[in-house]
């Protein structure tokens, strides 16, 4: 069992500094993208405050499919180009939304949301997947996040 010593008092470029430095430690020596998916899930669920789901959808056969999560039970597809999540694999641009109920075509799977942030994953220039967190906070997430989950990501799938 891996036990995290994040101290999510810190500013947020700290708390993402000790984030990478968690998930570095997590992934080393490990191949497999769903077990590396799982334990980042749990990371940032239990890491970063004021979250309510915390997961990724995999791109599978031209829609995004539900991966390893930590929440409420999810979405299981989503289209590309639909909802936060397909919008940021579609356009290939994280999508940092200050209120989902402002956000034109949003999903609800859990009614309790309020703010949210997709980070597309792209490797070797093809989408595979999204990151996604949910807070029920209006304006939770904001430019530290966009930066430090952007990198969280690339040190995730590179």
């Amino acid at each position: 069992m891996h036990e995290s010593h994040i101290d999510t008092t810190q500013p947020k470029p700290v708390l993402y500094r000790q984030l990478l430095q968690e998930l570095t430690g997590l992934i080393a020596g490990e191949r497999d993208l769903i077990a590396n998916l799982a334990n980042s899930a749990a990371l940032l669920y239990h890491s970063l405050p004021d979250l309510n789901w915390a997961g990724f959808y995999l791109l599978k056969d031209g829609e995004l499919v539900v991966g390893p999560f930590q929440g409420k039970p999810a979405c299981v597809r989503i289209a590309m180009g639909k909802g936060v999540c397909g919008t940021a694999a579609a356009q290939r641009t994280t999508q940092v939304v200050r209120d989902v109920h402002q956000f034109p075509g949003h999903i609800a799977c859990d009614t309790a949301s309020n703010s949210e942030i997709v980070v597309p994953m792209i490797r070797n220039g093809e989408v595979i997947g999204v990151l996604d967190l949910d807070s029920p906070k209006i304006a939770r997430f904001d430019e530290e996040d966009r930066k430090g989950l952007e990198a969280f990501v690339a040190t995730l799938i590179n």
